[in-house]
């Protein structure tokens, strides 16, 4: 039985500052099975998240001591793997856009609906345990991607990818030059169930961030391509 199955052995760490929303989600977590643990402070939460003990963090950004973007940064630079669902009442594009750019795997605005948190949990929870093949590489002219260890190269830039982005240019990777609605990608590789019901920006501004990664020029792409209302596209070299 794997740690996903038995869900109490699933360890998720919330920071967040409103005790009453701190305590809410710990009850909820132990509800669903899941063992709960809240911090209010960043800095504190940073520590912990670092810890090695949790499987998931939900993060507030306006946080006492360390702000939740600095903690997601902070988490990143060490930690590309554990996966981070942002929980903010902060919900400008600009809000969003930075904190899935630092790395979190999804971004909920608050007032939020607890079945559609706790769906998007199970989601990712269950895709962060998906092996990636470690063998894979990804090649297409001057680009290399090692699924191994989350690195790759573009001529003589060296580039680091997150957990999630080296999901999405897998799955594309093993597609390649078909075109994948954006509902499949929310399904295979977040997970999501009755995806296209799902609201959600995180496709898009995960696609733009690789753009700016594995492209000459993103404003024009030539690899990652999009092809408006179907879907995304990567492209083999026979294709650009």
């Amino acid at each position: 039985m794997d740690k996903i199955t038995d869900k109490k052995n699933v360890n998720i760490l919330i920071i967040e500052d409103e005790i009453a929303i701190a305590q809410g989600l710990v009850d909820l977590c132990e509800y669903k099975g899941y063992r709960g643990e809240f911090v209010q402070d960043g800095a504190l939460g940073l520590q912990k998240a670092l810890s090695g003990k949790y499987d998931l963090i939900i993060l507030d950004l306006m946080l006492p001591g360390l702000d939740g973007f600095s903690v997601c940064n902070g988490i990143r630079e060490k930690d590309r793997e554990i996966p981070i669902i942002i929980l903010s009442a902060k919900t400008s594009e600009n809000d969003i856009i930075e904190g899935l750019n630092l790395g979190a795997d999804d971004y909920i605005s608050k007032p939020f609906s607890v079945e559609q948190l706790f769906a998007r949990v199970q989601a990712v929870l269950r895709r962060s345990h998906k092996t990636v093949n470690p063998d894979e590489v990804l090649k297409i002219g001057d680009l290399e991607v090692r699924f191994r260890d989350f690195m790759g190269k573009k001529g003589n830039e060296t580039l680091e990818f997150t957990r999630k982005e080296i999901e999405i240019l897998q799955y594309l990777w093993t597609h390649c030059n078909r075109v994948i609605p954006r509902h499949e990608l929310l399904q295979e590789v977040w997970g999501y169930e009755n995806a296209e019901a799902v609201d959600t920006r995180t496709v898009d501004i995960h696609i733009t961030k690789l753009r700016k990664k594995i492209e000459d020029d993103s404003s024009r792409p030539k690899y990652l391509t999009t092809l408006r209302g179907e879907g995304y596209q990567l492209n083999s070299l026979d294709e650009v």
